[in-house]
């Protein structure tokens, strides 16, 4: 008897030898997959398929390498600055290794997968694609950057999941989540009744389905997630604002998410140190998610919460008059800049913000039943377009910029992102005022061929509320390594020692 039983131990470990080495049938999939949807779609149809991926690991191990190496691959890139690597293996053992432990995620390697097709762009009328050189970067080869493989949430007032723009052209949804963080009859439901979601989503990332190429974003290949933080009368919390943050960093892995637009502010001055909706945009940044927030529209030298924060890139408007060339632009008059209490200068760029089109879901929608002189008269089965300004639609436009740019860099951090974008941002153009318009006019076409690697933020300390002592927390001291991001979390932060005002949707801009 035991014979046998030690016959069948090392059969037993023969087998799971030969899984991991990836001769083997794949192992059972009852534990948890950490995997982008792509890839393990791959792996069940061209199984053999030679990808590149950039693996996050769960801890400071080599674990994770020393498997990949085992299942017939190979380590290609330390990225030891997200605690990742990048590597080549096949689909198959792409998948095997997601269920290890010693990995928090699989993402593909977006500049060497399979590239994109040109977009044509014969029917664009969309002028602020040209402005910003986002049509530059969708047609050149060999990349055809349009966006693919990277989410972007958009925390706001829900989402049209059957909309035409936000599908694939073969009518497959682009939306991997939607949720409501809110409560009671109606506002329960993830579908967008008031509008503002679906017009920010437009500006961010339709590809034009449904206006024949009229009218397209910045990045027409994303992936989005949408929350809902805002009812169906366009009304929220700071703590309904705050909760939907704290789902995005519980979802991050789970669906990619590498970029939040935010396309609102609080209604009330206060320091980033206090704000707890400022401790939460940094949070999620810490954690390697780029957030993009509107400046505001009170056109004075005043900025609200998120807009205030340091870290996050914020976003003033431009107009853009109608026009592709610049010369003829100039901050809009609706546009928030100054400096804030803290001493911090923003906006950080500017984008085109005035008259832009975008559409929203059905009649009864309302923003489409209360801004009537704004229709533009085109409509389909499902969206209905409509002419909007605002920092809340230059924030989206910036945010599709950001998409572009980590499909081609994908290992680049918040910090380097920013820097990126600022670097590269326009500043000669007749009507740029650098209190206005802080680092200059977003520049996608330069931004993506920057090939910088250095940040921003160096040495700005974090939000008091995340303080665990009495010593400040500065992002020049923050690695990996060398902080457990368990102790700079909600735990950290005393939620009863401040107010929740609330947030308003004063990013928008109905006056013309």
């Amino acid at each position: 008897m035991n014979k046998m039983y030690n016959l069948l131990k090392v059969l037993l470990a023969l087998i799971l030898f030969m899984g991991l080495s990836g001769t083997a049938a794949l192992p059972n999939h009852t534990g948890q997959v950490r995997i982008h949807p792509s890839l393990a779609q791959l792996a069940a149809k061209t199984p053999d398929q030679m990808v590149a991926v950039i693996v996050q690991k769960a801890d400071s191990s080599d674990r994770a390498e020393k498997l990949v190496q085992k299942l017939g691959g190979q380590v290609t890139k330390d990225l030891h600055i997200i605690n990742a690597f990048a590597g080549e293996l096949t689909a198959k053992a792409a998948l095997v290794l997601s269920h290890d432990p010693a990995v928090r995620w699989i993402s593909p390697d977006a500049p060497v997968t399979q590239s994109s097709d040109p977009i044509d762009t014969t029917n664009l009328q969309s002028v602020f694609i040209s402005t910003v050189g986002a049509d530059q970067v969708w047609n050149e080869g060999p990349a055809y950057l349009q966006g693919e493989g990277v989410t972007v949430a958009v925390v706001d007032s829900g989402d049209c999941f059957f909309c035409q723009d936000l599908r694939t052209p073969d009518y497959q949804p682009r939306y991997l989540a939607q949720v409501s963080v809110l409560s009671g009859p109606g506002n329960s439901n993830p579908t967008d009744y008031y509008g503002h979601g679906t017009l920010v989503a437009g500006v961010l990332g339709a590809n034009g389905t449904g206006s024949n190429g009229q009218w397209m974003g910045v990045a027409p290949g994303i992936n989005l997630v949408s929350v809902k933080v805002s009812n169906n009368q366009g009304s929220s919390q700071a703590s309904d604002l705050v909760n939907g943050l704290q789902w995005v960093l519980d979802n991050k892995s789970t669906y990619n998410i590498r970029v939040v637009n935010l396309s609102l502010n609080s209604d009330t001055i206060e320091s980033y140190d206090t704000s707890p909706i400022d401790a939460a945009v940094e949070i999620l940044w810490f954690n390697q998610i780029v957030v993009v927030v509107a400046a505001g529209n009170n056109g004075t030298a005043a900025l609200y919460p998120p807009a205030n924060d340091p870290f996050v890139i914020t976003v003033g408007a431009a107009n853009d008059k109608g026009t592709p060339s610049l010369d003829d632009d100039e901050v809009a008059s609706f546009s928030a800049y100054g400096t804030t209490e803290s001493g911090f200068a923003k906006p950080d760029l500017v984008a085109p913000g005035t008259n832009l089109i975008s559409f929203v879901s059905g009649a009864k929608n309302t923003i489409w039943r209360t801004y009537v002189d704004h229709r533009t008269g085109q409509s389909n089965g499902t969206e209905k377009y409509m002419r909007v300004s605002g920092t809340s639609m230059s924030a989206p436009v910036v945010s599709g910029a950001v998409a572009l740019l980590l499909q081609n860099e994908p290992g680049l951090t918040p910090d380097q992102v920013k820097y990126h974008l600022m670097a590269t941002a326009n500043k000669s153009w007749p009507g740029y005022d650098a209190v206005k318009a802080g680092a200059g006019y977003l520049d996608v076409f330069a931004a993506v061929h920057g090939g910088t690697t250095e940040s921003a933020n160096t040495g700005i300390n974090a939000s008091q509320l995340l303080w665990t002592g009495s010593e400040p927390i500065t992002w020049e001291s923050v690695s990996w390594n060398s902080v457990s991001w368990n102790s700079v979390s909600w735990n950290s932060v005393s939620w009863n020692s401040v107010s929740w005002n609330s947030v308003s949707w004063n990013s928008d801009y109905w006056g013309n």
